[in-house]
């Protein structure tokens, strides 16, 4: 039996070493493509269907918090101006912080629904958890 034992060690000591934190909900990435005076996100519509929101909620978010003017050009997002990727990611990081994820149980199965004029309420499926969120 010890030698089965060791074999089995063996052969999961070759195997590659996991690559994904475990997670069901990672963050996702932007893909940033700068030329000349304009910045390309090329996965916007894989990141807004990632988190299960509205691409010109998430679009609008994202230029105001940028403070820089945008268009959609097919599932791609133009910026009109040269930014780098790490602020891309980082607004899209406070925008699943703040919109995304529960602020309970911090699971992503939430909905974001329009209760007033400029009050939204983001509602938990898995707990059942509201909470409000600034517009």
């Amino acid at each position: 039996m010890d030698d089965y034992d060791s074999l089995l060690n063996d052969l999961y000591s070759k195997l590659p070493k996991k690559k994904t934190s475990g997670e069901r909900f990672e963050l996702p990435v932007a893909d940033v493509a700068v030329v000349g005076a304009k910045t390309t996100i090329r996965n916007f519509d894989a990141i807004c269907s990632h988190l299960r929101r509205d691409p010109k909620e998430v679009a609008k978010y994202l230029f105001k918090e940028l403070a820089i003017p945008g268009a959609f050009e097919g599932n791609r997002l133009v910026l009109q101006g040269r930014v780098g990727p790490k602020p891309i990611n980082d607004r899209i990081a406070s925008y699943v912080k703040d919109r995304v994820l529960c602020k309970e149980c911090g699971r992503p199965d939430t909905d974001l629904a329009q209760v007033e004029r400029n009050v939204y309420a983001l509602k938990c499926q898995a707990c059942g958890a509201k909470s409000s969120v600034r517009a």
